[in-house]
């Protein structure tokens, strides 16, 4: 028997010898990878006693156990109280033998009599360990346990354990930071060759595997010509031999890993990359693929959260993170790649070509690899699980796990319709030109609203009897939903541990230098801890959630419009001008005095946090909400709500809006921006603008036959399932305009079906592209369509708009 300190990274379980044995795969304080297997834990659920029942609890467990079934006996039924929406409650604890049966007994307990519901009995069995031995992927525990010698075989570690007593956390210092850094990382991608659409991997084979490790290394793999057994086996070989921890691509989830399992099956090639000898990746919970004893990351999964990055190809959110610029690498439309495969001049190219995929997808993890391991740090949720879920779901667990630490019950997720609800002030702007403006935010307002009022399902009051008997109420303006002041409920408890974490975090940042790895780490610690806090708001609102909580969303927002209607008051009492108001943000003339009067008025009256988030040397504002352009004072750009921004607009488009900001906020010189979009007009026309700033993307948002109105975007996904290309709801169809006649729809074409330029029609471009997005800055300077297309122009400067 022997201590042993280790870094869980992953728990799943299997049955061995019929029992459960739980399989935590972590890496040891000596870099040892490791299994340590625990036969101790069974599976579990509550049955919630009525009320009016609870004096015949004995008779209640007798007929709960009357139903045990000898596949898997029912173990033990407790009779244990715990919380429900803050109320304590009678319970009976069943415990049973295989993770499996839960859900038969979970019917059959539900409907004995007296039982009022049936809670916690769809909580996985592994994520279930995790929270009840409160264990955390990438913390440090010491666990007692003894050497399991006879496992060793079956798992490609470099020790497997027996499990003795729970693990304990431990104090790790700096040395977390350093174990971490000993994970080994590789990425990949896959190539595929298909000359007829869609690639199909019963037939359509994998030509090259692209991979580069944290060791510098890059490797391609290439099919024989179209026979690719070779690859998948030479693939699968580098895999074992490197024993890499995390396994990183793009788009992985979706495409490469489903392919790479499809494929080998009809080549007859196992796919054997896991640590678990005899098992190979497989389709699991949340849309991942599950790669035993290894974390498979999809950095697509980061990439659907970057609302910035229009069109999410791996190009583009390279060259937006800054890890490769699009014109440094080899760009190969992927329609392509059979062209450049059967061409032996062009192969070269191709291959280079993958090997800059691969570096992209390396460099994105190098990007976003820090934050995902501290949110599942921060979460409970393991790496290959957390970027999968939503917001939601990552706050749900960690909620999960603070139930549990409080002794509160989970409740049920219940299917609901969408409820809607007033939400944020947002005011209409002072339409015109401003200079020297501060924005000023309000620092975490819905969390902080939350924790001050004390807000969550468990307080809420329905009746002034009930309020008067609590010691009074939080009433919530315009609304007038009631929440108790004390005790101190579920989310408040939730909401200020995580601000104090994020604090001490802060505090402890402050060891370091920045440039430091344990800087580094604890810099994506806070950032996970701020997210997951800012998220709980929107959670109580959101219809899958299983605290769900209607009238505390409500009465969020409706606090919330106050706190900033008494903050806009208070500045126009000062004289302070407010320009405009969005949910937690003022925009106010920069007079250095008077915005410290308001800051402190907001905290010491208030009592919310308000700070000066940005201040921009000029802005511009139409009258519409949410609508404005902005030249801060170290030369960026902010640009909110235009249409270029949207997806049904073409890059060209949003180009040019930019553009046309940048010069009249930066320069004041209408007529300057103006002659800018004449010469891009005149670019487009002599074909100088490349055709992939033509591209008009669309998400199909239902099936192709539910379509009813003919759509260009529509009209341009049958186009491409005509010519055997595969498209389903929630893709993102890319097409172009066409010279010719009748409507617009009916000359949309995906882009990939077009070579030829000169088919492209321009002036559709100019007409309804170019200059609509240009105008939408410049007509509120008075100028016209007219006068973007025409000659001469009149004298006119930004200043003459100034307020």
């Amino acid at each position: 028997m022997e201590h042993i300190d280790f870094m869980p990274l992953d728990a799943s379980y299997e049955i061995m010898g019929r029992e459960p044995v739980v399989v935590i795969w972590g890496l040891s304080s000596s870099s040892e990878r490791i299994v340590l297997l625990d036969r101790r834990f069974r599976p579990y659920f509550y049955c919630l006693i009525d009320k009016n029942h609870e004096s015949n609890i004995s008779d209640i467990s007798l007929r709960i156990r009357k139903l045990s079934n000898p596949r898997s006996p029912i173990l033990s039924v407790e009779h244990v109280t715990r919380k429900y929406f803050g109320r304590p409650r009678s319970l009976l604890r069943v415990v049973t033998l295989e993770p499996e049966s839960v859900r038969d007994y979970r019917e059959k307990v539900r409907s004995v009599s007296g039982v009022e519901d049936v809670l916690e009995a769809d909580i996985r069995f592994a994520m279930r360990y995790l929270i009840d031995k409160d264990l955390y992927p990438f913390r440090l525990y010491r666990a007692r346990v003894v050497r399991a010698r006879n496992l060793e075989k079956s798992f490609r570690v470099d020790k497997v354990f027996m499990v003795v007593e729970d693990p304990v956390a431990v104090d790790h210092g700096d040395g977390l930071a350093t174990i971490i850094d000993e994970l080994r990382v590789i990425a990949f991608d896959i190539e595929v060759y298909s000359k007829h659409g869609t690639a199909n991997p019963l037939h359509d084979p994998v030509i090259i595997i692209s991979v580069k490790s944290d060791n510098g290394e890059e490797k391609i793999f290439e099919a024989s010509d179209y026979d690719d057994k070779g690859v998948l086996r030479d693939f699968t070989e580098y895999i074992k031999a490197y024993d890499p921890d995390i396994i990183v691509g793009y788009n992985s989830n979706s495409f490469d890993w489903p392919y790479l399992i499809k494929r080998s099956h009809v080549l007859g090639v196992k796919l054997d990359v896991t640590r678990r000898v005899g098992s190979e990746p497989t389709p699991s919970v949340h849309g991942h693929i599950s790669i035993a004893g290894r974390l498979n990351v999809d950095l697509y999964d980061y990439a659907e959260e970057m609302y910035e990055v229009k069109v999410k190809t791996l190009e583009e959110v390279a060259e937006y993170l800054g890890v490769m610029k699009k014109s440094e690498r080899v760009m190969i439309d992927w329609w392509r790649i059979p062209s450049y495969w059967d061409d032996p001049r062009k192969r070269k190219l191709l291959l280079r070509y993958a090997l800059d995929d691969v570096r992209a997808t390396f460099g994105l993890a190098r990007k976003i690899l820090p934050f995902a391991i501290q949110l599942s740090s921060v979460t409970g949720v393991p790496l290959d699980q957390v970027g999968a879920m939503s917001v939601g779901f990552r706050l749900e667990w960690y909620l999960m796990r603070a139930a549990f630490s409080m002794g509160e019950l989970v409740p049920n997720r219940v299917e609901r319709q969408g409820e809607s609800y007033r939400g944020a002030i947002v005011l209409r702007p002072l339409k015109g030109i401003h200079e020297n403006i501060a924005v000023l935010d309000f620092s975490s307002m819905y969390p902080s609203i939350m924790m001050k009022y004390n807000v969550g399902p468990d307080t809420l009051v329905k009746s002034q009897e009930e309020c008067a008997k609590s010691g009074g109420c939080n009433v919530a303006p315009e609304v007038g939903h009631m929440f108790r002041k004390d005790p101190p409920g579920f989310f408040k408890r939730v909401l200020e541990q995580l601000v104090d974490m994020r604090k001490r975090v802060r505090e402890e940042m402050k060891k370091y230098d920045a440039n430091s790895m344990e800087y580094r780490v604890l810099d994506e610690r806070q950032r996970a801890l701020k997210i997951l806090a800012n998220a709980s708001y929107g959670y109580m609102g959101w219809t899958g959630a299983r605290w769900y909580c209607k009238q505390c969303a409500e009465a969020v927002t409706a606090w919330g419009r106050n706190l900033i209607k008494q903050a806009i008051e208070f500045a126009r009492r000062l004289g302070l001008k407010v320009v405009y108001g969005d949910t937690d943000s003022l925009f106010v003339y920069y007079d250095v005095d008077k915005v410290n009067q308001l800051i402190e008025f907001v905290e010491r009256n208030l009592g919310f946090e308000i700070k000066i988030d940005k201040i921009y040397r000029r802005v511009f504002f139409t009258e519409a909400k949410k609508r404005y352009a902005g030249l801060l004072y170290d030369g960026r750009i902010d640009i909110v709500g235009f249409e270029a921004v949207r997806g049904d607009w073409c890059e060209l488009a949003k180009e040019v809006q930019w553009n046309v900001a940048e010069v009249i906020l930066k320069t004041g010189n209408v007529n300057k921006a103006i002659e800018y979009v004449r010469e891009t007009s005149r670019m487009l026309r002599q074909g100088k603008v490349p055709l992939e700033k033509l591209i008009i993307w669309k998400t199909l948002s239902k099936r192709l036959e539910e379509y009813e109105h003919e759509a260009p975007h529509v009209v341009a996904a049958r186009r491409a399932v005509k010519a055997g290309y595969k498209v389903s709801t929630g893709d993102k169809i890319g097409y172009v305009i066409v010279k010719g006649r009748g409507r617009i729809s009916q000359r949309a074409y995906p882009y990939f079906m077009i070579d030829d330029y000169g088919v492209i029609d321009k002036d559709y471009y100019i007409d309804h592209q170019l200059i609509p997005a240009a105008l939408r800055i410049l007509g509120y300077f008075g100028v016209s369509e007219r006068r973007l297309k025409a000659a001469g122009m009149g004298q006119r400067s930004i200043f003459d708009f100034l307020q």
